[in-house]
Order: structure tokens, then sequence, then C-alpha cells
């Protein structure tokens, strides 16, 4: 595999199984943010494409009452989703969901986008597998289509000409199918699915969406030598670099990387989108947030920007 990747020094990897489409990988987000940001390098988090649905014509989660019909398959998928995101938080566009077709009837060309990325860069691959969740999960995008991903691969920063060679010339897809024998060599039948490795090789499996408490837990247990967890005072300041560090985020990862309440978020929030500091953009049943100025500059009606 001819994928880039920078040298870590991470003491502790948590890879996740995952599909672009699952709701609960999404709502993972927060999570995993979570980590990033107060572990920073002592932590890698990376990806392998499990394939969640390979033709909507036959697939069936008996559970959430989704397959049977690809003619409701689409409404019962956003219906689901709703209901998700009620408890985890991340914004999502039911109305006009329309990723599964008669033409488009899976999510495996997402997957194996994304490992053409990676054939790239690692760091853009996860930037672009970040940008094809929030088209899905919260644009109702159809980013299982050619035309949609190459649009996102744009938006990431990818080579666009490399990019389609790679999702033409069977590269990307056979190093999918190699993600998902290892997926099925994990029993991770279920996405997400975590696998956790320190240094030395011992790893843990945690399946299903897990809370951060559980991840400290599990890397608590695996570090040979204590990680440090840096928790940075709630200010109008962190915040902004909280947002500014992640490019764009939501509600909900403000909310979980600074352990606020929803009443305590939302005032955070409108006091810095009120000083223009935070660009605000309604999503879905939610909001993306993004930093309108460098870190260090608030600003106010007149363009005067201070800490």
């Amino acid at each position: 595999m001819e994928i880039t990747k920078k040298k870590s020094t991470s003491k502790i990897e948590i890879i996740e199984f995952t599909d672009p489409a699952c709701t609960w990988c999404w709502g993972s987000e927060p999570i995993l943010k979570k980590l990033q940001y107060r572990y920073k390098n002592q932590i890698k988090i990376s990806f392998i494409m499990g394939g969640l649905v390979e033709d909507a014509h036959t697939f069936m989660d008996s559970t959430n009452t989704i397959g049977g019909d690809l003619s409701t398959f689409n409404e019962q998928v956003g219906t689901h989703w709703l209901e998700a995101s009620s408890r985890h938080g991340m914004p999502v566009q039911a109305k006009g969901f329309k990723l599964f077709d008669e033409e488009n009837p899976s999510t495996y060309p997402m997957n194996i986008a994304y490992k053409a990325a990676q054939f790239q860069d690692e760091e853009l691959a996860n930037k672009f597998l970040r940008r094809i969740r929030e088209a899905v999960a919260a644009e109702a995008k159809q980013a299982n289509t050619m035309e949609v991903l190459i649009e996102l691969a744009k938006e990431s920063g990818l080579n666009i000409s490399k990019f389609i060679d790679d999702m033409g010339n069977g590269k990307a897809e056979k190093v999918f199918e190699e993600d998902r024998y290892i997926t099925r060599s994990y029993q991770a039948n279920g996405f997400p699915s975590f696998l956790i490795k320190n240094e030395e090789g011992k790893e843990i499996v945690l399946r299903g969406y897990q809370s951060y408490d559980t991840f400290v837990s599990t890397i608590e247990h695996l570090s040979e030598s204590p990680l440090t967890e840096s928790k940075t005072e709630v200010s109008e300041e962190s915040i902004l670099n909280f947002v500014i560090s992640f490019d764009k985020v939501t509600t909900a990862e403000i909310k979980e990387s600074f352990d606020l309440s929803s009443e305590e978020v939302n005032k955070w929030i409108k006091r810095i989108v009120e000083k223009k500091a935070l660009k605000e953009t309604p999503v879905g049943n939610g909001f993306y947030y993004q930093g309108t100025k460098k870190v260090g500059g608030m600003c106010d009606d007149n363009g005067s920007c201070n800490f």
C-alpha cells in the first residue's frame, strides 16, 4: 500500500472500524475530538473501513426497522438518524435525505474513496472522511456518487487527478477489501467498534458507541506510563482555540470537550458569535462553527479585535 504516513510518537492508537454513513460513528466524533484535544499527540486516531451497506436492496437492520424495500429505505434511515441525533447530539438532515437509489444502493464507494485519499496523505484523508460524514449526515448530499465525492475531495485539498485515477484503477478498492478482511478478523460486526493498542502491541476491542470515560479507563489500562490529560479552563479564548484547531465543529463537540451542559454551551457560543469571532452556520437540526479570526482576536461590531 502506498499510504503516506507521518512518523507517530503516540503512545496509544485508537482505530475505529467505521463507515462514512454510520450515524453512531458520526455520533462518536465529539468523543474522539475530546480525546484528541485533551491528549494531543499522545494518542493517534485511525480508521479502518468496514463497509456498512453493500446493497440497500438486500440490506436488513431489524433492530432499527431499516430494509426490505428500497423505495422507503431513505425514509427509514432518516427516521433512525433523527432518533440517534436526539441522543448523541450531532446534527442530521433527514428531510431530503436521498443517499440510496437504484443506481447507487451502496455505501462502499465512500469507503473506497477514503482509501483512495489515503494514497495521498493520511491527514488529508481523515479531513476528507470528516467531510463525507458531514455531507451525508447533516447536509443530505448523495455522497456515494462520484460527482459528489470529487466535490468533497476538492474541498478537502486532495489532488483530484490522482484521486480519480486511484478510484478507477482498482487500487483503492483492493485496500478497502483488505480493510474489510481486518474488520471481519476482529469480528467488528457493528459500527463503530474500536481497537485500542499500545506501543508494545497490547490491544483491547470495544464494540459499539463508547463514552469518553470508557476510553480513558481503557487507555489507562494499556498505558505503560501514565498519559497526561490536559483539561483547559472554559473561556471564550479556549473555546475559540478549540474550534480553530479543528477548523469546523458542532455544538455537541464543544459541549463534550469542555464538559458543559446544553444551557452552558449555548451561552458561551452566543457570546463568541456576538463578538463575530465565530461563524455560525445552520445545518440540519444543528449548527457548524468556524473561527473568523486567528487565535488571539475577538471582534466587535466595528471590526476591532482583542482579548
